[in-house]
């Protein structure tokens, strides 16, 4: 079968003649006599902090492809930075999975390498691979290594949710929590918490689109640019087998996924990215699944936000695959990664190095720990919640509302020593979903208020229609659905109102009689602060995308367009 390059760069005529002639620059002239042209879609950016050493891992995934007799081609893509751009990365996922996607079809290339680490990253890459749907394989760029301060080891984004707490609350000094800043940073990679970026990196290997192994090696080792080049090997392999996502990310793959978020303790951030890939592939998935196949999975990994330990921790304990091989009979056994073996026959010689890193089975840091999702009349298209970074207390809790009508309004206030809160109150912030924001920001996981840190409060129940980081914690409601912005009931709460939480039962409600709720009006303050975004990309964002329950998706964007391109540029 001819390789799908050779559309472009074979036969005498005029186009095929312009392809080659201003691809040659150095390349010789086998290199388009059918051999398979490989792109490496690199996320790497001076302005994406945890992707910057991508450029070296590409080097060496340009070795692989060579030795296997392939032609290796650097593709910078859209790269996002989560702790930079505003108001918020999640706003461009989409962008970055289309822009990426149409690339990937309009140039000559018979599959690709994907190399991304911060939090959209991965998501996006998969999404666009998935649309495309030419052989492709992740490199993640895995972790940092662990800093300390005060002979204490710091978690990313853990320890800043913290050590700022702390400020607020008067038992940390500004200097020492501004001396901290230098530690946690340590070296290249991205978070070594579980938060967003680890889960996706780990979750890559386990939808099967990894080298088997390779998911959380910490950014700095050497085995990591060892991987990259066997992955540059293995692209050429997969092109020659015709193995493309669709042959390996299927519905099982996407349960196993749900299962290792669980027993990993990852990100809440996971339902909308593995939502919003099964979306593309036409995958069959729910945001129910991941309470049904989920919830009752055994918290197995000891990492920050949820436990004590870091990602280098993990991977010296033994890894993804040391924590698969425990659940490994709730795991599909037929689904397949990029190397066309089943995930389940890389986990024989998996063993656990450290019992305080990945607990046995039989000794959980947490008995049901997956993602639970909540209805009721608060939420009629659900909510979700980590019960694993929640307080057990809260898990169950009446309370009333303070209600926060926009993100500035929350900042003007929560610091108000007259601010009428107790511990007992459910703090509401809305006008952060998809459209609202818009992008659906990390924010909810509200600050608490001074005046109850001082009393040695450390948690609160939070409602929220955004999301929160996967380094945050806390009996946190996220992904509200509808959102305020979308005429969900989020944007009738008014203060005082009766919220009930039982995630027991997974219901989510305000106590408030139906018929009142009917004759309510949305608070004009809310709606005011909504985005009405006139041009651009917001624009079409925020007319298009879908909501979190779905995966926030473009409406336009779910499902795939392949890779044919039918008509010649001359």
């Amino acid at each position: 079968m001819m390789n799908r390059s050779s559309q472009w760069y074979g036969g005498t005529d005029r186009n095929a003649y312009i392809h080659r002639a201003w691809m040659r620059r150095g390349l010789p002239s086998d290199a388009f006599d059918g051999r398979p042209h490989i792109a490496i879609a690199n996320s790497a950016s001076d302005l994406t902090p945890c992707n910057l050493h991508l450029d070296e891992v590409a080097e060496h995934v340009k070795h692989g492809v060579w030795e296997a007799g392939g032609v290796p081609l650097n593709l910078p893509v859209v790269s996002l930075g989560e702790t930079n751009v505003r108001p918020t990365a999640m706003l461009w996922r989409n962008m970055a999975a289309m822009a990426t996607e149409e690339m990937l079809r309009a140039n000559p290339i018979d599959g690709v390498v994907l190399l991304g680490g911060c939090d959209k990253t991965i998501p996006a890459l998969l999404m666009a691979a998935s649309s495309v749907d030419l052989p492709a394989v992740v490199v993640p760029g895995g972790p940092m290594l662990t800093g300390t301060f005060r002979g204490v080891p710091l978690g990313c984004g853990t320890d800043v949710w913290k050590l700022s707490e702390e400020v607020r609350a008067g038992t940390l000094s500004q200097e020492q929590f501004l001396r901290s800043e230098s530690s946690m940073i340590r070296s290249k990679g991205h978070c070594n918490t579980m938060g967003t970026a680890s889960t996706m990196g780990l979750l890559a290997e386990v939808l099967g689109m990894t080298l088997p192994g390779l998911a959380g090696t910490p950014a700095p080792d050497s085995r990591l640019l060892e991987g990259a080049h066997e992955t540059g090997r293995l692209i050429v392999e997969m092109v020659a087998a015709g193995r493309r996502p669709s042959d390996v990310m299927t519905r099982g793959s996407f349960l196993n996924a749900v299962v290792a978020l669980a027993a990993l303790g990852g990100s809440t951030n996971a339902v909308v990215h593995l939502l919003a890939i099964a979306g593309r592939l036409g995958v069959e998935l729910t945001q129910d699944d991941f309470d049904r196949t989920g919830s009752g999975v055994p918290l197995l990994v000891d990492l920050q936000p949820a436990g004590r330990h870091l990602m280098e921790d993990l991977h010296r304990a033994g890894g993804l695959r040391a924590v698969l091989a425990e659940v490994r009979d709730l795991l599909d056994p037929a689904a397949l990664t990029v190397t066309g073996r089943p995930l389940v026959e890389y986990l024989g010689e998996a063993r656990v190095h450290d019992r305080a890193v990945i607990r046995p089975r039989r000794e959980p840091l947490q008995q049901d720990a997956g993602i639970a999702v909540l209805y009721g009349n608060l939420a009629p298209d659900g909510a979700v919640i980590k019960p694993a970074a929640a307080s057990p207390h809260l898990l169950r809790h009446r309370g009333p509302a303070v209600v926060f009508d926009s993100i500035e309004d929350l900042h003007a206030r929560i610091d108000d020593p007259d601010l009428e809160v107790t511990a007992d109150s459910v703090l509401v912030l809305r006008g952060c979903g998809p459209k609202g924001y818009p992008g659906m920001p990390e924010v909810s996981n509200m600050p608490l208020p001074p005046k109850l840190l001082a009393q040695g409060v450390r948690d609160m129940v939070r409602v929220c229609d955004g999301r929160m980081s996967g380094t945050a914690y806390g009996t946190v409601v996220l992904h509200v659905a509808p959102e305020a912005a979308a005429g969900g009931p989020l944007g009738l709460v008014r203060t005082g109102d009766m919220i009930v939480l039982d995630v027991g039962n997974r219901r989510l409600d305000l106590d408030v009689p139906a018929e009142e709720l009917a004759a309510r009006e949305p608070s004009p303050e809310m709606t005011a602060a909504f985005a009405r975004p006139s041009r651009g990309w917001q624009r079409l964002y925020v007319e298009t995308v879908r909501q979190a329950d779905t995966g926030a998706d473009l409406d336009f964007l779910i499902g795939s367009s392949g890779d044919h391109v039918p008509r010649e540029s001359h």
